[in-house]
């Protein structure tokens, strides 16, 4: 193969460079390059640009990520982002979002075993040798006022605002039974460490609508009591091009880490060193045909924007006091999860297509009354200001928010049990996530749990359902999705899900 030359790159960069590029020389090289087409589409959904091409197929007659153009829209869209926070540990349905008033009755009881039917349990649990029925002790009300309102618990008061805007599923179920491989399933549609995150995914699936920040952003903030490992394998994108895996937000004096210059270097110094490699760089890939190289080149140019938007946009001094007000007196402590939340909302302002806020701390074994209370508290208002924020700003229609852990806890106590203490183990069986805007109904509970939490007896949810609905909402066929990687095509719902019509608007 010859070696392709590259005999002028204008000084003010590589969006200039790729508009410049004759039909003859891009499509020359997409046919030459075979799976290195994907890197150069990729380069321009990071500069804004979208493909019209139509994918090409794979052996199953699916778009093959991997030999083709970016594979979605596949019909129009309700939604066009994602704000995605994950509660990490496991937050209780029982004591939050799914009402058993009964069991106040059956306190101290042992859980019948019809019920559990021999279902497995954690090796945290399987000792004892009771499995008492806890209630819980705190008080729930109806939002929303009407008959069918949500019930919701009396530690998420400033949540009850948005009830109306809220779709409540409380008959989510898992396959996995342990935070590492139930956060993972959750984000990626496997248990395996390795596949793609689901935010990767959607940045795959549609690509970037802002030149000026990733499409995939993550921020962490740290919770009270027992937290669990957060790798960053889960916002990865695995097999897909590097580009599209997340971008952590950090709350210290660089939001990004490595973004600024060197003390010394000018910005036109820095424009100048991105010229010299980018250049260097296409030589390589002409060579070796490694779409990673592209990726490499979509990556540098992505951090040179992003020395200019970054800043603007972790600076909070354009947001009028109401606004701030609203979210609650810790949007001014960066990290904590009032002020993601509100860097989550100016994300969404600026196009970035998925946003995912992580709060720690949900793993209440013991001592639940006290962390849960002290989480909730640190979520509630801000969660709630959120939606109510999206939405006056006329973001909620086209923005989809979702608020999951991995999966629930059990009806009975782990450990000693009182009325005012006690604690829970993991349940996989069922547990409660909530979605608003991007095209869901509000105002409404989906699914149902038998008395005890344990069992769902009406309108199941699985995690790839969720996905695949998610998914239909984007504008995405979650069976079209689809990327081959090592002679097998991929999806984020692997062989399964179904998109759930019923909690559609």
């Amino acid at each position: 193969m010859s070696k392709h030359k590259i005999t002028a790159t204008p000084a003010d960069g590589l969006e200039e460079y790729l508009l410049n590029m004759t039909r003859r020389r891009f499509f020359g090289n997409v046919a030459s390059t075979i799976g290195a087409g994907l890197g150069g589409v990729a380069l321009s959904s990071l500069l804004g640009r979208t493909a019209s091409a139509s994918p090409v197929l794979g052996a199953n007659g699916l778009p093959a990520g991997d030999v083709g153009f970016r594979p979605g829209p596949h019909f129009a869209p309700k939604a066009k982002r994602v704000i995605y926070m994950h509660m990490e540990g496991a937050p209780s349905q029982l004591d939050l979002y799914d009402y058993k008033p009964e069991l106040v009755k059956r306190f101290d009881e042992d859980l019948p075993d019809s019920v559990r039917n021999g279902q497995r349990i954690t090796g945290m649990t399987s000792g004892q040798s009771r499995f008492p029925v806890a209630p819980t002790k705190f008080r729930f009300d109806r939002f929303d006022n009407n008959q069918d309102g949500l019930w919701l618990s009396e530690l998420l008061p400033h949540t009850g605002k948005i009830a109306k805007d809220m779709c409540l599923i409380n008959s989510m179920h898992t396959q996995a039974i342990n935070h590492e491989p139930g956060i993972t399933f959750f984000q990626t549609g496997t248990e395996q460490p390795g596949r793609p995150s689901f935010g990767s995914w959607m940045s795959y699936g549609l690509g970037s609508m802002n030149a000026n920040l990733p499409s995939f952003v993550v921020m962490i903030t740290q919770g009270v009591g027992n937290m669990q490992a957060l790798s960053a394998r889960f916002w990865g994108s695995g097999f897909l091009p590097s580009e599209h895996q997340g971008c952590r937000l950090r709350s210290g004096r660089d939001a990004v880490l490595f973004l600024r210059d060197p003390d010394g270097v000018s910005r036109e110094d820095r424009r100048e060193m991105l010229d010299l490699v980018g250049r260097l760089n296409e030589e390589e890939f002409a060579e070796s045909l490694d779409p990673e190289v592209r990726a490499r080149i979509a990556q540098h140019e992505m951090a040179y924007r992003m020395q200019m938007s970054v800043p603007e946009l972790t600076d909070f001094s354009d947001e009028d006091p109401a606004t701030l007000e609203m979210y609650g007196p810790d949007v001014h402590k960066p990290g904590s999860f009032a002020a993601n939340c509100l860097l989550a909302r100016r994300l969404a302002e600026r196009d970035v297509r998925f946003i995912q806020l992580y709060m720690r701390g949900w793993d209440q074994h013991g001592n639940l009354p006290g962390e849960l209370g002290a989480q909730a508290k640190a979520v509630d208002q801000a969660q709630s200001a959120l939606v109510q924020d999206l939405k006056r700003r006329g973001l909620l229609d086209e923005t989809l928010v979702l608020w999951a852990g991995e999966f629930g806890r059990t009806v009975y106590s782990q450990g000693q049990l009182s009325r005012d203490n006690y604690g829970r183990d993991h349940h996989p069986r069922c547990f409660s996530v909530w979605v608003a805007g991007g095209g869901f109904k509000g105002g409404i509970t989906y699914g149902k749990t038998d008395e005890y939490s344990y069992n769902i007896v009406e309108n199941p949810v699985e995690v790839h359902d969720l996905h695949a609905t998610m998914l239909h909402l984007l504008g995405l066929n979650h069976e079209q999705l689809v990327y081959r990687a090592q002679g097998r095509d991929y999806r984020l719902t692997d062989v399964k899900g179904k998109v759930v019509r019923d909690i559609l608007a």
